[in-house]
């Protein structure tokens, strides 16, 4: 009973130590973290102002594989918003919203966690500075309850390691992208070329669509963003972990008035997928007659006609037509791929 009452007595003694040392914690936290980058601030801002973008790499989701998301129009700038939740545990779940957008140069996130309805507000300014950029994060975190207080004296470490994460990931994730833009640049356009290409392990779907212009490449658009949604946010890939997405179709269905096709996105190696939407195809290696075709995705015929052309002119068979989106399917009139044609003594 001794025992009893002197751990009781200790028990009152630390909450009141807690309690007053509490009075010496401010219920919210204002602090700054300032990163630089070696890219460009037209490269940077758009891994900003983007949520599907930023989540791929954010310290503050990137690193939580169970996390699944919702993104809300209009996608990317002021406006726009995604909700996130573990798919493992029912507590962490959240909203992000971005509140301002100052084209190139700030941003302003209001982020909620949980049940808390007072957010995180998070400010965010771009500084260009010869070829790098300078982003400085102003971080204003919740008001916490008395009891709760003592969260704001690890809240300031702990956003600090997401942000250098992120940003370690941020500067990976560009340096893939720029090293393909640069190779593009050196590509030579509407010529046409022999390549040995490597073997491909491709996820994605099936389909048919109608073979009209407009018809055929909103079905390829939305087949884009289901699949590659479906990589990024069901299977958690990131950027760095996939490759450019493959149309393969029979070279002469352009003439049909319904198309076939399968479309996928490149994976180092074959995982468990449990949506039957989706499967896996397997292409091997041979050698290709090749096309680099920028232009309008109607457009592209003429340049399919010469690879066939040229394959009937040295009496090669061929296999299904390959056309590799070097940029993501978005608009008609503006595509940019490489229409690769097996061919085969």
């Amino acid at each position: 009973m001794r025992w009893l009452k002197f751990g009781t007595l200790i028990i009152i003694f630390l909450l009141a130590v807690y309690a007053v040392s509490m009075t010496f914690v401010a219920e919210s936290k204002s602090f700054t973290v300032e990163k630089e980058i070696n890219y460009p601030v037209d490269k940077v801002f758009p891994q900003f102002n983007n949520l599907q973008n930023f989540s791929r790499w954010s310290g503050f989701f990137a690193r939580n594989k169970n996390l699944t998301f919702d993104f809300f129009t209009p996608y990317e700038g002021q406006g726009s918003s995604m909700s996130y939740h573990d798919k493992k545990n029912e507590d962490v779940f959240g909203d992000l919203f971005i509140r301002y957008e100052n084209p190139n140069k700030t941003l302003r996130y209001q982020l909620f966690e949980g049940r808390n309805r007072n957010p995180y507000l998070i400010d965010l300014k771009f500084i260009p500075e010869n070829g790098k950029t300078r982003v400085i994060w102003y971080v204003h975190t919740p008001k916490q309850p008395f009891l709760k207080r003592s969260l704001n004296l690890i809240s300031e470490d702990d956003i600090n390691q997401n942000i250098e994460s992120g940003m370690i990931t941020l500067f990976n994730i560009l340096g893939n992208k720029v090293n393909k833009e640069q190779a593009r640049e050196n590509l030579k356009f509407d010529s046409l070329m022999v390549e040995e290409k490597e073997g491909q392990l491709l996820l994605g779907v099936n389909v048919n669509s109608k073979n009209t212009k407009d018809a055929l490449f909103k079905n390829i658009v939305m087949n884009q963003n289901k699949t590659l949604n479906f990589i990024t946010m069901d299977l958690g890939k990131r950027e760095d972990e996939y490759g450019e997405p493959v149309l393969i179709t029979n070279a002469n269905n352009f003439k049909d008035k319904e198309v076939s096709y399968y479309y996928g996105i490149p994976l180092s190696k074959r995982i468990g997928v449990s949506d039957n939407n989706f499967t896996f195809r397997t292409v091997n290696a041979s050698r290709n007659y090749v096309i680099y075709y920028r232009g309008s995705y109607s457009g592209r015929i003429s340049a399919i006609q010469q690879l066939l052309q040229q394959a009937k002119k040295d009496t090669m068979r061929t296999g299904d037509l390959q056309q590799t989106f070097l940029e993501e399917p978005a608009v008609e009139s503006n595509t940019v791929m490489k229409l690769s044609l097996p061919v085969y003594r």
